[in-house]
């Protein structure tokens, strides 16, 4: 009650103080590719319920048609304006409103199109108990996700053998350990790290060092959208990982 109190607090306030800003981004959009000011996306929310993310496009029109739900660093179907806009995260402020209609929190884990999360879904099952957020400790800790990305040669795999399992990790880890003060000093370190550029050696440091949980590519060849990423292993080794976090939380509470 307390956090969603805040989420008013916080959100209702800062829609009205950040109009003129939202208006000017939304002509910008607007003036500088064809098609609409915001994107509305499909994610999983609280208890598995769907629902529309609002951000402001930074893509050309029918982006997903073309390329996927998977963003890289220098995508093509990123525009000019779209690519500062993501720089700054200036493309998630629309996410207030998310937040003011309940279907958000400013900090929670980050809402999973439903073609990944159907990969993991008992794991998945476990992080959809709270409201996904704007922002999160595992946000920061892939806040350059989309160039790491661009590094590898087959992103997909990448995401899905690494990146979202050691993100559902960092999740459950944050579950029972979540407190205002927590909330308040990501959100801190979130407008901090903004401005801040990495390297590309400190790209290619951080992939080295990030585990693969997944077992490889021998599946994760096969992903698409058919369905076949139904019949992936994917959750023995994931699950294992995510059942460890969650034992070493109850051990500590």
């Amino acid at each position: 009650m307390i956090k969603r109190t805040i989420d008013i607090v916080v959100s209702a306030p800062g829609l009205v103080l950040l109009a003129p800003l939202l208006a000017l981004i939304a002509a910008a959009v607007k003036a500088t590719s064809p098609g609409p000011a915001l994107f509305r996306q499909e994610r999983l929310g609280w208890q598995g319920r769907r629902f529309r993310i609002y951000k402001f496009r930074s893509m050309v029109r029918d982006a997903d048609r073309l390329g996927g739900t998977l963003t890289v660093g220098g995508d093509v179907r990123i525009t000019p304006f779209g690519r500062f806009l993501r720089r700054y995260k200036l493309d998630e402020l629309p996410q207030l409103l998310n937040v003011l209609r309940g279907e958000m929190s400013l900090v929670g884990p980050r809402p999973e199109v439903p073609e990944y999360a159907d990969m993991f879904p008992r794991s998945y099952e476990r992080i959809l108990q709270v409201k996904p957020g704007i922002t999160h400790s595992a946000t920061l800790f892939f806040r350059n996700e989309e160039r790491l990305l661009s590094r590898a040669v087959d992103p997909r795999a990448l995401y899905v053998e690494r990146v979202m399992p050691y993100k559902m990790m960092l999740y459950v880890e944050e579950m029972r350990r979540q407190s205002m003060l927590r909330d308040v000093l990501t959100i801190i370190d979130t407008i901090l790290r903004i401005t801040r550029t990495v390297t590309m050696a400190e790209l290619d440091s951080f992939a080295d060092r990030l585990p693969r949980v997944v077992g490889p590519a021998r599946v994760v060849a096969n992903l698409g959208p058919s369905g076949v990423e139904r019949e992936y292993v994917r959750e023995r080794q994931v699950d294992a990982v995510v059942s460890l976090a969650m034992r070493r939380m109850e051990t500590v509470a």
